[in-house]
């Protein structure tokens, strides 16, 4: 009788065995659907597979990239930051401005800059506990601003060939530089979350932040860190696009925000905070990448197919981590 209870657990039959299942659905499932999307579109697009449209793919990626590593984290730990865009537009207005002077400086000033902006968010979120919705709403719409009116509301070109110019159109090894700094974060951050204290700890914020407290733990300063490492990855992202595009342009960045919410909750983090994977954000920054090329690839959709398509993917994921959890507790 042991025997068979055993076997019927094995099969399925144990919830131990089934919150398994559906962690495991929920964490990795942008992979899998990544993989599948992938098989269908090489059998449908006989140019998807190129290594040019591989490239493009990846490339497009990669500034999103930067932004969902830092939303990653402050979405981990239970917040939310919607002023990553509009640092992404800023970083680009410093680079462009200060790249004439020195081109060292137009690399580190944007991430700099816009890392304090977001160690100022993190103070008022964890500090002043102000909501970090009304917080980081108010940092999109006062960073745009202030990145408008550097620029004179124009773009600012890049003259001249500079080194500068190297971080967004050089390559290494054959990788485009902007992918190869964004593999590089996704490495680190991923090892940031699985094998440091820190990862633990912002897994804990996200799951109880009050258990967290009881517990000792360095509630404020972690989400200060993680909102001040969302800001500078934002800057930095601006800064490798106004060299890739040789130009700073204020409303560059508009609506990443969404984006990369959007790309770190397909790919398996909750909104609602303690649980998520570097490796499945990575996976939704991709989806979102491949479903705007072959929208781009279909040539008879406007330009408002992409928000439609992700606006109906991104509830899909939202309905079944529900489902997934309920079944889960």
């Amino acid at each position: 009788m042991s025997t068979g209870s055993a076997d019927t657990e094995g099969l399925g039959g144990s919830p131990a065995w089934r919150e398994r299942l559906f962690t495991t659905l929920q964490r990795r499932g942008a992979i899998v659907v990544l993989i599948l999307v992938v098989a269908v579109s090489a059998v449908v697009f006989d140019n998807f597979l190129t290594e040019q449209n591989l490239e493009n793919i990846v490339l497009q990626g990669a500034f999103l990239g930067l932004i969902v590593v830092g939303m990653t984290f402050v979405i981990i730990s239970g917040g939310i930051d919607l002023s990553v865009g509009s640092m992404v537009g800023l970083g680009g207005i410093l680079a462009a401005l200060t790249v004439q002077v020195s081109w060292p400086l137009a690399l580190i000033l944007p991430p700099l800059v816009c890392g304090l902006i977001g160690f100022g968010n993190g103070l008022l979120i964890a500090r002043a506990k102000m909501a970090p919705f009304i917080v980081t709403l108010a940092g999109l719409l006062g960073i745009r601003g202030l990145a408008l009116a550097l620029a004179n509301e124009k773009p600012i070109g890049i003259g001249g060939s500079s080194p500068f110019d190297w971080f967004g159109q050089g390559q290494i090894l054959g990788i485009s530089v902007p992918v190869f700094f964004v593999i590089i974060a996704f490495a680190v951050g991923g090892l940031v979350l699985a094998r440091t204290s820190y990862g633990r700890i912002i897994f804990a914020i996200g799951g109880s932040e009050e258990s967290a407290r009881l517990m000792g733990l360095p509630v404020d300063r972690t989400k200060v860190i993680a909102y001040t490492t969302s800001g500078a990855l934002a800057g930095f992202a601006g800064a490798l696009l106004a060299a890739r595009l040789s130009a700073g342009d204020p409303n560059a960045g508009l609506a990443w925000e969404l984006d990369a919410i959007s790309a770190v909750v397909v790919g398996g983090t909750l909104l609602t905070g303690g649980a998520g994977t570097m490796s499945g954000s990575l996976a939704g920054v991709l989806l979102l990448s491949i479903l705007q090329n072959l929208i781009n690839q279909l040539g008879t959709l406007g330009s408002y197919a992409q928000q439609v398509v992700s606006g109906f993917f991104l509830i899909i994921v939202v309905v079944v981590q529900a489902y997934l959890s309920r079944k889960e507790r």
